[in-house]
């Protein structure tokens, strides 16, 4: 018996989570996200490209900016299925997420199905029995507007990104790509390189004594804070070009701080005042979707994506509420769980009178859902899950918890003291008088602290400003003795490079970017190769660079930080109904009634001259620049004809023409330099490599050829030197010199001919065995059969034939006997390096087998299973980005295709592509029909 309701949901996980809750009236399916996009112009229906919608897939001109939907050619069996599920159903639900993404894949379930039973828009903000219930007797109609703003941001990136991408191919590098918003998050990422490239460090000097009582033994430490009344100066009195941003305070050096601390020492101290204030500390806001990405790349170091896709998996499993979220709200029974399970763990005390309420603070923050925090009116405990949860989904959980408890705490409470010291420092050159100063903070009342304390970005050095440090009761005038005095030097740091959690919370500072694209920013800007990562820093690239100041020059105001901002408002009100979306469209597109400038299209029609050349090189100084090339980054230096590049100086009598004379050096710039480590000196000792020879090591005993060893881009190696005559016939004959890479425990600078000759002799015959064969007509033979040890791409192996064997270390290539060579092969082959790789990527049960996926590296690519099925990864899929519901539905449509011949692929793939004709002709209709009745 068919059920009598039809829930669709975006995957299938929460498709089975929510099954659970409704009951045998109501089927629950999965769409597994969008089944329709704008395609690629590759992708579009012959009859199209020819078209308004042939250029992007969007007519821009007749100002309509109708979008050309066709359904994705890998969720049309999908599509059939609802279908049909839906010919039984007496209502459908659409149940997909309550924001603009999930308003407009409900949108587009409707288009494609088009329902002859009532619809219903089914929304929650947690998969708890009682919330679904709920939603299922408190449905809406389908919010137009939110799928108005979600057309509008599809429609603007791809009109963005297909008109400047092409401008960044010409001009900088094919495959490049511009965003809305990924364009300025790479901004923001060279700018902060920027500044640490005009970075100057200063050096300053400081003293600190350790003191006591004279009366009793309790030593602390101070540090001089001023010499004759004049404050000395710290890290914060320094501009970032390393100058005093004051003029009237004491920059100590080495000698000054030394001789103050000298004086310190020999000297006594007593207390000249005591101050004490007390210290109140409030509990943070309930995590939005910033401050947990944030939390859990401090706490838990993981990255955004991530973050994300854990949380995702902790909401579609019913144990966290939405996880896309700017508000800090938390509902009544929220706030009452939080409250009351705060009062059982920790007592009455610890919870306040009254509920705390949180504002919102980020700029332009929505408040369309809750604070992100357990499921439920009471939440179950970190303790109660941990049975369920592993790894990072627990560790994620707890984090939640706590942060969503301690909001509803009481503060924490204590005392602040600051203890000032006077030393007679008299015959001191610097001084006669030292001040010194001791502060200490003392917790009283832990308060929310018990449960919850929030992590701290790395900044530019220094204490937490609440470390707590309890000093001795002290009164004024009480005398001190003096154990000690120690000088200590400092350099200024330059600004912090961003993590992927400070990064995310500058964007949500300047209003670029909404929750549901904080993750994705990050990563693409990364996967892009404008941002890579060194450690948990993200350093921007030389491709960076290249692209911001080309986006900089020629469309600055596409990557104006207000601009942006006021893309996101204008998408806000047409979310809220308060503005259209053609008309918005046309203003940035067109130009119409544009204020700021003109539109895109004016922008990209009238570029004018485009210096490539200029645009992607980078003045490092003194005449040293780094251009970025089709082959990677390079530096440059010109020097003229007639001087020494060593020296600079000019040879006696040389003239020095113009450019034509000039002789350009260049080296590669290897990927783990940062562009602010790229100083002059630093340039000029790649160049002075490149234009090294090598160092000369000896001749070959067989070759005669001089061998060489050389620093090269992929790393040291040694190679022979051909001779004169060998180079001449090197085009017309192969005469290739041998070459060798150093092993990992080689030094460039102290490897000997021996162990280069050694080297080059690589691949080493390691002996021959017999092998007995097996010819077609059965007859059986036997043959001799080399056993190699040879170097390759992913370290050091044996190969017999067509059969390779790893080995475990570089040196078994010269050491390596035939019969431990025999006895690696006597044992059984195994996948990969010795033993079975691990899985890339692990997720959860598959909603149809019941069984763990996981992501394999196999022979002919990676591939998700289950340990029944298995599914290779298409073009667009890969192994560190899929999410656990692409996996899921790549092998549904593994078993829905079941064991096919190649011939049958082949009938098929044809009958699809005619339906896809058809399937984008009647999207194409709709479409129109939709933007017309709205227009």
């Amino acid at each position: 018996m068919s059920a009598r309701n039809l829930v669709i949901v975006e995957s299938p996980a929460k498709a089975k989570t929510i099954a659970g809750y409704l009951g045998p009236d109501f089927a629950v399916e999965a769409s597994v996200g969008h089944i329709r996009d704008i395609p690629q112009p590759r992708d579009l229906p012959a009859a199209e490209k020819k078209g308004p919608f042939g250029r992007f897939g969007v007519n821009v001109d007749d100002g309509s900016f109708d979008a050309l939907y066709v359904i994705d050619a890998d969720k049309k069996k999908k599509v059939a299925e609802l279908k049909r599920l839906l010919k039984d159903a007496e209502t459908l639900y659409l149940a997909t997420d309550e924001d603009r993404e999930g308003e407009a894949i409900a949108w587009h379930l409707l288009e494609a199905l088009k329902p002859k039973v009532p619809v219903k828009r089914m929304v929650f903000h947690e998969i708890t029995q009682e919330a679904i219930q709920r939603a299922v007797q408190t449905t809406r109609d389908l919010d137009m507007d939110l799928v108005e703003a979600q057309e509008g941001r599809r429609i603007l990136d791809r009109l963005y990104g297909f008109e400047i991408s092409p401008v960044l191919w010409r001009k900088i590098k094919q495959g490049l790509s511009a965003g809305r918003v990924q364009s300025v998050a790479t901004r923001i990422v060279v700018e902060r390189e920027r500044e640490r490239m005009a970075f100057r460090a200063a050096s300053y000097w400081d003293v600190t004594g350790t003191f006591t009582p004279s009366q009793a033994r309790q030593e602390f430490t101070a540090r001089l804070a001023s010499v004759d009344g004049r404050r000395v100066a710290a890290g914060r009195d320094f501009a970032d070009d390393g100058t005093l941003t004051k003029g009237d305070v004491l920059h100590l050096d080495e000698v000054a701080a030394r001789a103050v601390a000298e004086a310190t020492a020999a000297t006594s101290a007593s207390v000249t005042a005591v101050t004490e204030k007390p210290y109140t500390r409030r509990p943070y806001a309930p995590f939005t979707t910033s401050t947990l990405q944030q939390e859990a790349s401090r706490k838990l170091r993981l990255g955004s994506r991530d973050a994300m896709r854990v949380a995702q998996r902790l909401y579609e499993n019913g144990y966290i509420t939405y996880m896309r979220t700017d508000s800090t709200n938390l509902s009544q029974s929220a706030v009452s769980a939080a409250r009351g399970q705060a009062r059982d763990m920790y007592g009455a005390e610890y919870v306040p009178d009254q509920p705390r309420v949180y504002g919102k603070k980020s700029k332009g923050a929505q408040e369309a859902h809750e604070a992100i925090r357990p499921a439920g009116d009471r939440f179950r405990t970190p303790a109660q899950v941990q049975g369920e949860l592993r790894g990072d989904e627990f560790r994620l959980y707890e984090l939640i918890w706590k942060r969503t408890i301690a909001s509803q705490m009481a503060d924490a409470k204590g005392s602040t003291a600051t203890i000032r010291l006077a030393a007679d420092i008299s015959g001191c050159p610097v001084g006669a008088s030292a001040e010194y100063s001791a502060s200490g903070t003392v917790i009283t009342f832990k308060g929310f602290l018990a449960a919850y304390e929030e992590g701290r970005d790395e900044g530019r050095g220094g204490s937490g400003e609440d470390e707590e440090r309890r000093l001795p009761k002290l009164s004024e005038g009480v005398a001190l003795d003096v154990l000690g005095a120690e000088a200590a030097g400092h350099e200024t740091s330059p600004p912090p490079r961003y993590t992927e959690a400070s990064l995310v919370k500058r964007m949500e500072e300047l209003g670029i970017g909404r929750p549901s694209t904080y993750a994705s920013t990050v990563s693409t800007i990364q996967d892009r190769g404008y941002v890579r990562r060194q450690g948990s820093a993200l350093v921007a690239t030389w491709m960076g660079f290249a692209t911001t100041q080309l986006m900089e020059k020629h469309f600055p105001r596409l990557v104006d930080y207000d601009f942006t901002a006021r893309m996101e408002e204008r998408l806000d009100e047409i979310a809220g109904g308060n503005l259209g979306r053609v008309a918005w469209l046309d203003r940035f597109y067109n130009g119409v009634g544009n204020d700021d400038g003109a539109g895109l299209r004016a922008m990209v029609t009238d570029l004018g001259e485009i210096d490539a050349k200029a645009i992607s090189t980078v003045e490092i100084g003194e005449g040293v620049v780094v251009r970025v090339g089709r082959y990677g980054p390079y530096v440059e230096e010109v020097v003229p004809a007639g001087v020494d590049p060593a020296t600079g100086e000019v040879a006696e009598g040389a003239s020095l023409p113009e450019s034509d004379s000039d002789k350009p050096r260049r080296a590669n710039v290897p990927e783990d330099i940062a562009p602010d480590e790229m100083t002059p000196e630093r340039g000029r000792e790649l160049l002075a490599q490149a234009a090294d020879d090598g160092r000369e090591l000896g001749r070959h005993p067989e070759s005669g050829r001089v061998v060489v060893a050389k620093a090269g881009r992929y790393g040291p190696y040694v190679t022979e030197v051909l001779t004169d005559e060998e180079a001449e016939l090197k085009g017309k004959a192969k005469v290739k010199p041998r070459t060798a890479s150093l092993f990992q425990d080689m030094d460039l600078a102290t490897i000997e001919l021996d162990t280069a000759l050694k080297l080059l002799s690589l691949p080493r015959v390691v002996g021959v065995v017999t092998e007995r064969v097996t010819a077609e007509d059965g007859t059986e033979s036997e043959q001799q059969v080399e056993i190699t040890a040879q170097n390759g791409r992913y370290g050091p192996y044996l190969k017999k034939g067509t059969d390779s064997r790893s080995l475990t270390t570089e040196q078994q290539l010269f050491d390596i006997t035939l019969e431990e060579a025999e006895a690696i092969y006597a044992q059984p082959k195994q996948r990969g390096r010795a033993a079975a790789k691990p899985p890339l990527r692990e997720f959860g049960e598959d909603p149809a087998s019941g069984k763990k996926v996981v992501v394999k590296d196999g022979r002919f690519g990676p591939y998700v299973t289950d340990g029944e099925t298995n599914a290779t990864l298409r073009r667009d899929d890969e192994p560190e980005t899929i999410t656990q519901e692409r996996a899921f539905e790549l092998l549904a449509e593994k078993r829905a295709k079941g064991p096919t011949t190649r011939k049958k692929a082949a009938k098929k793939t044809t009958k699809k592509a005619a339906k896809k004709t058809t399937a984008a002709k009647k999207a194409t209709k709709k479409t129109t029909k939709k933007t017309t009745k709205k227009a």
